[in-house]
């Protein structure tokens, strides 16, 4: 049996290396697209590309299907008006120079599963949001919307696309698990502002299981909410992440206007509420390994996922 060809886009971030990992390597051929030479491991095969240039190798483009992770992290700097643009042209011009590329070898992948974020929602404070919600205001609000809006083009090129709303990721590895633990060596954890902002999450594994399931199951096509089932306020998250360490945590806010004063509008990535439904998915009785924090916590303690 010939393996099944993947292009990650996006792969050596911190879903696409998860997927990687639960990819069967007797199964999947495996290709990531990277600025500088790689050297070729397992069933995994680096292509260059170069989004500025709008330069890409072809071979890279030649495969069953496409899971587009691509774009420069949200909360990795403040958000200059230079910084906002980096952002957005990261996953538009990303997304353009992959679709371009399949049109210029003529070649139509089976399926697309393009990422996009919760973000897209705004801040709607207690207002439950599915896929069907209208996009929220803010600069959040409107990188989502270029970029779901840029996503489409992939249908000139695929034969299904599905685009995922991305909620927060939980991991040891990366994303907002470890800063949300940098005061647990002292026994202390902080929820923002008053605590009352809604927060949407999944463990890096079921996000990973979702884009595998959106390339794989015909029955994925269109937007997806990609959270766990109960959406939770800032306060109870932090609790629920503290007893799922072992407890014994006090839990103490960081005060609005400190976080402000420190991280300018990027403050907004914690302090905005979405209190987001995975409405389609449950359409789809969509099955969570993690739907439970607590219980989420305590296998990404145990085995440093």
């Amino acid at each position: 049996m010939s393996k099944k060809k993947i292009l990650i886009a996006g792969g050596t971030g911190l879903i696409g290396q998860h997927i990687q990992s639960l990819l069967p390597q007797d199964e999947y051929q495996i290709h990531i697209l990277s600025r500088s030479p790689r050297k070729d491991h397992e069933n995994v095969k680096y292509f260059q590309w170069d989004v500025k240039k709008q330069s890409i190798d072809h071979e890279a483009l030649k495969v069953d299907a496409i899971i587009n992770l691509t774009g420069a992290g949200i909360a990795d700097q403040r958000w200059t008006n230079d910084r906002k643009k980096i952002i957005i042209e990261s996953r538009t011009e990303s997304i353009k120079l992959l679709v371009n590329g399949l049109k210029e070898i003529g070649h139509q992948v089976n399926a697309v599963a393009s990422a996009s974020a919760i973000g897209y929602y705004g801040d709607r404070a207690e207002e439950t949001l599915t896929e069907d919600s209208a996009p929220g205001k803010g600069f959040m609000g409107e990188c989502c919307m270029l970029w779901e809006e840029a996503a489409k083009s992939f249908q000139e090129v695929c034969n299904r696309l599905s685009i995922i709303r991305v909620g927060i990721v939980l991991s040891t590895q990366g994303g907002a698990l470890p800063k949300v633990l940098m005061t647990a060596p002292i026994r202390v954890l902080n929820y923002f502002g008053d605590g009352r902002q809604y927060y949407s999450w999944i463990h890096i594994t079921d996000v990973s299981r979702l884009f595998i399931d959106a390339i794989n199951d015909p029955s994925f096509s269109g937007i997806y909410n990609g959270v766990a089932p109960l959406p939770l306020t800032n306060k109870e998250f932090i609790k629920e992440i503290g007893e799922g360490l072992g407890g014994g945590y006090m839990v103490l806010p960081a005060p609005t206007f400190g976080l402000r004063l420190a991280l300018g509008q990027m403050a907004d990535v914690v302090l905005n509420s979405n209190r987001v439904i995975p409405g389609r998915l449950k359409a789809q009785s969509y099955d969570w390994e993690f739907p439970d924090l607590i219980q989420a916590v305590q296998q990404l303690r145990n085995t440093k996922t």
